[in-house]
């Protein structure tokens, strides 16, 4: 299974979305995209994006105010 990484740190939503919706479309099924990101409205916007197309979603947080966001392509 292929892992692929987005370093989305200092971007402002809506990019950290656009950037994985562009990822994501370039993915097999099953594959993982790993996003880090220091904006919280990023987990907020990705997480229920990524959960509305049917994908599956994970995050920890790293630190305080950084995030790794974890998205099977599912469809």
């Amino acid at each position: 299974m292929a892992k692929h990484e987005l370093d989305c740190m200092f971007e402002a939503c809506p990019i950290p979305l656009l950037k994985a919706l562009k990822k994501l479309n370039t993915m097999e099924i099953g594959e993982i995209l790993i996003m880090r990101t220091d904006h919280n409205c990023s987990i907020v916007n990705v997480v229920e994006w990524a959960k509305k197309q049917g994908h599956y979603i994970d995050y920890i947080e790293l630190g305080e105010g950084q995030w790794e966001i974890y998205i099977e392509k599912a469809k």
